[in-house]
């Protein structure tokens, strides 16, 4: 239902531009800079109202604050609203990375550059490890989440499980369990005739619009096409990556780099970094990974490469106007499900899993410089570090931004920004390996 008292649209536009170019820090960053701006400044919206909208934004798959951005868009000004305050939520970022992008394409391999990604990367181990820390403060409360997460981690390290059914695995099991306690679901969670016909015919458009991309490619180009290959993951990531940013990287990174080969992991810490030091959700190092897949596909091909990022960044974006257009009436019922709550719980602490295989697989890429790998008995392998090739700075580089983050709440761009100048003045200057 939209505000009887929105403010003009030029003003609602203006506002949602400034909130695109200053939404640095995270989804918990961006967060809080809607709320002091809708709320606080502006006054737009009620308090309650936007937490109402949060938590539902929350339980869906995606970039949450690019979610309650075309939320609080569609409360003030409707479906008008909610698709301006979506696209200037992402826009300025995803240029800034297709930019840096092309920088990184063209110039990676310069001994310059790389000597600053060399600090970069310890500081975006640091930034996992943080996360890992957060999403276990608000996952582990009891010995049952505690043994979903190392399940989660489990099944990804040792054999090999794709990261869609261990998150559909968790809810299940979280469905069970809530079931085997007795509980029904909420009378609230019933919808009427004429809401759910209005949802249906939204999803139905949206859905359209959002997939009609990946359409034309798969009729003109064909399925083994790059584009086609590329649309095809990331509406598949839009579906399946519940739990924050780092859930999506989480799958991402085992199939760009592990299934298709379109970039290595030290490509893919190299892309989360630049997109930690952009505006916008963290998701935007989907559009870096579009960009460098169709340029290497390409053999440095421009157009190709510019398309490949449009692709990614539609197909990760565009699916937001889905979930909020034909189920935002749906909001408050779904947020007072119990059913839907103990789903989410069980995600949230798989997610925890899944993140410490991220950590894992970055470390290990960031602080040795050599690693072997193992096979098990039922066919699946494991790579894991070299001891004795430990990389001492790169070590020291990671622990000092972690306690930065975490201990001395420093801001994430000036630990990045420190971390790759003392980290490009070790590696030119010899020290580093």
């Amino acid at each position: 239902m939209m505000n009887p008292n929105p403010p003009s649209f030029r003003d609602f536009a203006a506002a949602c531009f400034r909130i695109g170019c200053l939404g640095f820090g995270g989804p918990a960053g961006q967060i809080a800079l809607m709320h002091r701006i809708f709320v606080d400044e502006k006054k737009w919206i009620e308090d309650a109202r936007y937490m109402h909208a949060l938590n539902y934004c929350m339980l869906l798959p995606g970039p949450e604050a690019q979610q309650l951005a075309t939320y609080v868009g569609w409360l003030l000004h409707g479906v008008r609203g909610g698709v301006v305050a979506g696209a200037l939520f992402v826009l300025p970022g995803t240029f800034l990375v297709i930019g840096l992008a092309w920088i990184y394409a063209a110039a990676a391999q310069a001994p310059v550059v790389a000597a600053f990604f060399y600090g970069i990367k310890a500081a975006v181990l640091a930034l996992v490890i943080e996360a890992l820390i957060k999403v276990s403060r608000r996952a582990l409360k009891s010995g049952f989440d505690v043994a979903i997460a190392v399940a989660a981690f489990v099944a990804l390290m040792t054999f090999g499980i794709p990261f869609p059914l261990v998150i559909l695995a968790a809810a299940l099991i979280g469905l069970l369990r809530r079931g085997a306690s007795g509980a029904a679901p909420s009378p609230s969670s019933l919808l009427t005739r004429q809401t759910s016909r209005s949802a249906f015919l939204a999803a139905g458009l949206w859905t359209a619009a959002w997939l009609g991309p990946l359409g034309a490619c798969l009729l003109w180009l064909g399925p083994d096409h790059i584009l086609a290959e590329i649309g095809g993951l990331f509406a598949h990531l839009a579906v399946v990556t519940f739990g924050g940013a780092y859930a999506v990287l989480a799958y991402l990174q085992q199939q760009a780099v592990d299934v298709h080969g379109w970039l290595t992991a030290s490509q893919m810490i190299d892309g989360l970094g630049l997109a930690e030091t952009t505006p916008g959700p963290l998701v935007l190092v989907n559009v870096f990974v579009g960009f460098l897949a169709a340029y290497q596909a390409s053999g440095g091909g421009a157009a190709l490469a510019l398309a490949g990022a449009a692709m990614a960044a539609w197909q990760t974006f565009a699916p937001s106007y889905v979930w909020i257009f034909a189920g935002a009436p749906f909001a408050e019922r779904l947020r007072a499900s119990r059913i839907a709550s103990a789903a989410l719980a069980a995600i949230t602490a798989a997610v925890l899993g899944v993140i410490a295989q991220l950590a894992f697989v970055f470390a290990s890429h960031v602080l040795f410089q050599h690693r072997e790998s193992i096979r098990f008995p039922w066919g699946t392998g494991l790579e894991l570090p070299v001891a004795a090739s430990v990389d001492v700075w790169a070590a020291a580089l990671a622990l000092a931004a972690s306690i930065a983050l975490i201990r001395l709440k420093s801001k994430m761009l000036v630990v990045i920004a420190a971390s790759a100048a003392v980290g490009a003045a070790l590696n030119l200057s010899g020290l580093a390996r």
